[in-house]
């Protein structure tokens, strides 16, 4: 099928991205084959589409799609038969039917890393975000977010800045940029190498609320894995975390002091189940099942960063335990649990980074004195 046949499919009445994944799956032919499986409705749309395409509503949604793609360069339009379509996402219950894509496809051949994370991050939670954006980059991995305000939007342009790849799906119209005050970011993902903008939904499509989860959906299932930086308990991240889950991915999540309300949404998830993370080798030791089929060497557990020529040091010093150390105070009972160590070994440790000047005690517990970068 071409990208006209599709265009036509996403457009019939009745019909959704679960009930033409499900018909996808069957294999029919085209079009005699949809003709007998479609609902009478959608059959007789595509029937009419088929037969006279001009007096066909349907036509209206391909020549739009048509005009759009046109209009400027680096727009395409992916479905099932286009060269870079993501095969990750046709292991989805309902993936989407096409993607407008504004940008560069290059940015699907990486292996892909979700992060996702409160629209209001702690200085902490920001500085993580860039961190662990700007070390996946540099490991060949594409960073996949929302374009959100907040821990999306900081991931992402760390991802750029340290010249990797970045993907942001869209909760509206290719062309509508929400939030508004992300404008630069969408110019970045749609003409920077490396960027890209991908949205399920035409060209014009204002934001909804309801459109959010299902880009959430597209979010982790482009991904092998979920990072969830910071989340409050009734975080639209853990959302997202759920969806990774569901969709068999792994789902990892950064560890946060108990006094952090940013940071209850992943103590919530690590009760639950979700691999602690300290720095990037933990997320890539637990992805390494993926490996014969979506990991390309330089983004393998242990392979050195990749120097993009700035000057800020990584924050991840190799210390377990200064690594767990953050502005917010975190208490000594969850950096025994975080870093493995015994309580009286943790307490030397601390002392001692006290004594560099590394740390301090306050009220709630330890922070870090020196700065991430």
């Amino acid at each position: 099928m071409d990208a006209k046949e599709w265009l036509a499919v996403h457009a019939l009445p009745g019909m959704g991205a679960t009930r033409i994944g499900q018909l996808v799956a069957r294999q029919p032919s085209w079009p005699q084959g949809w003709l007998a499986a479609l609902p009478s409705s959608a059959a007789n749309a595509l029937r009419l589409w088929l037969a006279h395409p001009t007096r066909s509503p349907l036509q209206h949604a391909v020549d739009d799609t048509l005009t759009w793609l046109q209009g400027a360069p680096h727009r395409h339009l992916l479905h099932r038969d286009h060269p870079d379509w993501p095969e990750l996402l046709d292991q989805l219950p309902d993936p989407p039917v096409v993607l407008w894509a504004q940008g560069d496809l290059r940015a699907l051949s990486a292996p892909s890393i979700a992060m996702v994370g409160t629209r209001r991050p702690t200085s902490e939670g920001g500085r993580n975000a860039q961190a662990f954006a700007r070390e996946l980059a540099g490991r060949g991995w594409c960073v996949v977010s929302g374009m959100a305000l907040g821990v999306d939007g900081i991931a992402q342009r760390a991802a750029l800045e340290a010249g990797g790849t970045s993907i942001a799906v869209l909760g509206s119209g290719i062309d509508v940029i929400y939030p508004a005050r992300h404008r630069d970011l969408y110019e970045q993902l749609s003409t920077q190498a490396g960027g890209l903008v991908l949205s399920e939904h035409p060209p014009g499509t204002t934001a909804r609320p309801a459109f959010f989860p299902r880009r959430n959906r597209i979010v982790t299932g482009l991904s092998l894995g979920t990072l969830v930086v910071e989340a409050t308990e009734k975080s639209g991240s853990l959302v997202s975390a759920r969806l990774a889950l569901e969709q068999g991915r792994e789902l990892f999540a950064l560890p946060g002091s108990v006094h952090n309300v940013q940071a209850r949404g992943c103590l919530q998830l690590l009760r639950s189940g979700a691999t602690l993370v300290r720095h990037v080798d933990d997320m890539l030791e637990e992805l390494q099942q993926w490996a014969p089929h979506y990991l390309h060497e330089e983004a393998a557990v242990g392979a050195e960063p990749v120097s993009h020529g700035t000057d800020s040091p990584s924050p991840i010093t190799g210390d377990p335990l200064l690594d767990a150390l953050g502005t917010s105070p975190t208490p000594i009972d969850l950096l025994v649990q975080t870093t493995g160590l015994s309580v009286s070994d943790c307490q030397q440790r601390l002392l001692m980074l006290e004594l560099e000047g590394q740390a301090t005690q306050q009220a709630g517990g330890w922070v870090r004195m020196t700065a991430p970068w």
